[in-house]
């Protein structure tokens, strides 16, 4: 496109086409080799001796308060990447008192987040001298949080070569990268695919009436194992809990009683719920009171809100008797 508007214009007549024509291939071919040499060439030009400022970026830190802050830390944790994950555990972190960096190479985010009194720094953190602005040989955990996988592999390797003593927790987007980065010196790599997997299979669980402390052992078990429980072929969850027990026509529902409900100004022991129907109340919410495991003697009101335990085929009917007798039922 570019040669054919300077031929047209008479810019790229004769000689000067076939020098723009050879300048482009060669450069084209070049480029792939460029690319993968990069890394290196990045290493060899920060063992020059140029100021850290140029190592670092040249957006504008206040340097002299980053460093004040920073030389009194031990035992910190750094999260790298402020994204969504990296929010999420310096929320974490700032609650439960933890001393924490945050390293993150867009400065915008830098400066805003500054204003809001985050101990944050500017910088790549495949840079060592990042890491060592951020206190890397005094800190206790750092957390890669970033979604490049080339820099995250770089970057998991020059924390272990500057510490190798300090926890190294590595997120990543897929199973495929848990044994390289392992490798390199990650001391738990977290990958996004199966933990949403094991999340949804968790709410299952929870659906299926699941005892929390089998929910809690399974969560441990599975990751524990390096998912390799969901990496292999599938073996038995006796030892975590049998399934054939757990699956149950059970459920649980939440409903509001409408105003000319028969149950409406009863007491649950008038009712009769768990011998009448068979269904248990486990608890009952007015307004903004939770009423836990209420007793036989509590009155229940229009529009209390129910929640019930039962089969299926009982809670149809008990949830019949909380609409109005004047309402229309349809499921």
């Amino acid at each position: 496109m570019l040669s054919s508007v300077g031929l047209e214009h008479n810019f790229l007549a004769g000689q000067r086409y076939q020098y723009f024509l050879a300048v482009a291939v060669i450069t084209m071919a070049i480029t792939p080799f460029l690319i993968s040499f990069s890394p290196r060439l990045v290493k060899i030009i920060l063992r020059l001796p140029l100021p850290n400022r140029l190592k670092r970026g040249m957006a504008p830190v206040e340097e002299n308060e980053d460093q004040a802050t920073i030389k009194g830390l031990r035992n910190h944790i750094i999260i790298i990447g402020y994204g969504l994950n990296g929010r999420n555990l310096t929320k974490a972190a700032i609650s439960a008192k933890i001393p924490y960096v945050i390293i993150e190479t867009n400065p915008e985010t830098v400066r805003t987040e500054k204003k809001e009194g985050r101990n944050i720094l500017y910088g790549d953190a495949t840079h060592v001298p990042v890491l060592e602005h951020a206190g890397i040989k005094d800190a206790r955990v750092v957390v890669v949080a970033i979604s490049d996988y080339v820099a995250t592999r770089q970057i998991t390797r020059q924390i272990k070569e500057l510490n190798s003593s300090l926890h190294l927790i590595v997120r990543t987007r897929f199973v495929s990268e848990i044994d390289p980065l392992r490798e390199l010196g990650a001391d738990e790599v977290i990958p996004e695919e199966y933990e949403t997997a094991v999340e949804i299979f968790i709410r299952v669980l929870h659906h299926y009436l699941v005892p929390q402390q089998d929910i809690d052992r399974f969560m441990t078990e599975i990751r524990a194992d390096g998912y390799q429980m969901l990496r292999s072929q599938p073996r038995s969850l006796v030892s975590i809990c049998d399934m054939r027990g757990c699956l149950s026509d059970s459920e649980m529902k939440v409903i509001q009683l409408e105003e000319n409900s028969p149950f409406a100004g009863k007491t649950i022991a008038d009712i009769g719920m768990r011998k009448n129907y068979g269904v248990t109340i486990l608890a009952v919410r007015r307004e903004d009171e939770m009423n836990p495991n209420p007793s036989a003697d509590t009155l229940l009101q229009a529009e209390d809100v129910l929640i019930l335990f039962g089969t299926a085929e009982n809670m149809s009917k008990c949830m019949e008797m909380c609409r109005s007798v004047d309402s229309p039922v349809s499921y």
